[in-house]
């Protein structure tokens, strides 16, 4: 009885420890992006992490259809995102809020540069 409420216990405090390794910019994020000439289009963001830490997206404009478009370069620091995707031509820096639930920047988009809020998806 002992060795298994140990084990459990274990088991547990690996599970919080492997929570609390998470950064907070793992997740699903959505925005507008309104070029003004243009019609708005929505945006949704993918980030996740591999076992080795490492950051990893995609990008995804429903309205127009396009989905998966890979970043290929993406950093979070200190409540910083820096994402780019070469194929669409699109850089994004942004700075989190302090209660993690939306990042405020600008999108760049080939000669374009627009205000972009993006906000966590539940």
């Amino acid at each position: 009885m002992l060795w298994a409420a140990l084990a459990w216990a274990l088991g547990a405090a690996t599970l919080v420890a492997n929570a609390a390794d998470t950064p907070p910019i793992v997740g699903d994020w959505t925005g507008t992006i309104d070029p003004g000439a243009q019609a708005a289009k929505q945006i949704v963001v993918h980030i996740s992490q591999g076992q080795d830490g490492t950051l990893t997206g995609t990008i995804d404009f429903p309205d127009q259809s396009m989905s998966s478009i890979p970043m290929t370069a993406i950093t979070f620091k200190q409540s910083v995102l820096h994402f780019e995707s070469g194929s669409i031509q699109t850089v994004y820096d942004g700075t989190m809020n302090n209660e993690k639930t939306q990042i405020a920047g600008t999108l760049k988009q080939a000669t374009e540069t627009v205000s972009l809020v993006i906000k966590r998806t539940p």
